[in-house]
């Protein structure tokens, strides 16, 4: 009887090629991205393309020259991240262990946040209660939900400071 799989060991199958032609070597740059730029700063950037020079010149020592990521960004975080794009830099080559990238440019963009949404603020049961007694008089149906909805997200806001 054969193995049950992890889908890690299909995973770089399947979306390697696609990956290889955005110039990545492997698909692992995002998954690492969160603890190569930090929490915060992932949340609102990630890498899209590593563009390699045309020509592959070797150094003295035999390294080929580094490439240049090409990281999407949002609003204001571009001006952070090129601010600390050296140490980006250097945390990258140090994950792979070899100077993999030289620079880095900035596009402006919308970034994918899938499976980074944080958490749903914690209502207090007692103010929830509440909302529901002010809202449970209003006889059209319509209209009660949506004061149901504002009264939650007010006391959820309310609840967060």
């Amino acid at each position: 009887m054969a193995r049950a799989k992890p889908l890690a060991e299909f995973l770089e199958e399947c979306i390697g090629p696609a990956f290889a032609a955005q110039g990545f070597a492997s698909t692992d740059i995002l998954g690492a991205w969160p603890e190569i730029v930090g929490e915060r700063l992932s949340r609102y950037c990630q890498p899209s393309k590593l563009e390699w020079p045309r020509r592959r010149r070797r150094d003295e020592e035999g390294r080929s020259e580094p490439g240049t990521l090409v990281v999407r960004v949002e609003g204001v975080f571009a001006l952070e991240l090129q601010h600390l794009a050296p140490v980006v830099i250097q945390r990258i080559n140090a994950h792979y262990g070899w100077a993999c990238v030289g620079r880095i440019v900035l596009r402006q963009g919308r970034v994918d946040r899938i499976g980074r949404r944080p958490p749903p603020p914690v209502i207090d049961p007692v103010r929830r209660g509440e909302v529901a007694l002010a809202v449970g008089t209003i006889e059209h149906d319509a209209l009660r939900d949506a004061l149901d909805r504002l009264g939650t997200a007010i006391v959820a806001t309310t609840h967060k400071r």
